[in-house]
């Protein structure tokens, strides 16, 4: 079994709604790096020198590969990264190998071959 890794980041207010999203669409877990910074194609407004900025939470997802695509659309979906700019991104990269999903692995067996 081969695994993506789904990046996004997300307004903190919409991050429980886009894992609740992911689960639906096959995500088994993920992890949340809250307080995350960034910046898009136009600078942070300021005002007297503090920041305007709505905070970002980091969430990874381990997804089965044949998976990845539906879950990654869904997170773009319900974060609104394509109908409001500023609002997140997501992305997905190739695990190579991992540890620890022996139990995922088991999970998804089923799930994956009706996939295919």
């Amino acid at each position: 079994m081969h695994f993506k890794l789904l990046i996004a980041f997300v307004e903190d207010n919409k991050t429980e709604r886009v894992m609740d999203a992911a689960r639906q669409a096959g995500a088994t877990g993920a992890t949340v790096i809250s307080h995350a910074r960034g910046e898009g194609l136009e600078k942070s407004r300021t005002f007297l020198g503090l920041t305007l900025e709505t905070q970002r939470d980091m969430v990874l997802f381990l997804v089965e590969e044949h998976l990845s695509r539906k879950i990654l659309e869904k997170i773009a979906q319900v974060g609104e990264f394509d109908s409001r700019p500023g609002t997140g991104i997501a992305f997905q990269i190739d695990v190579e190998d991992a540890v620890g999903v022996s139990h995922q692995v088991r999970k998804l067996s089923g799930v994956v071959e009706e996939e295919i």
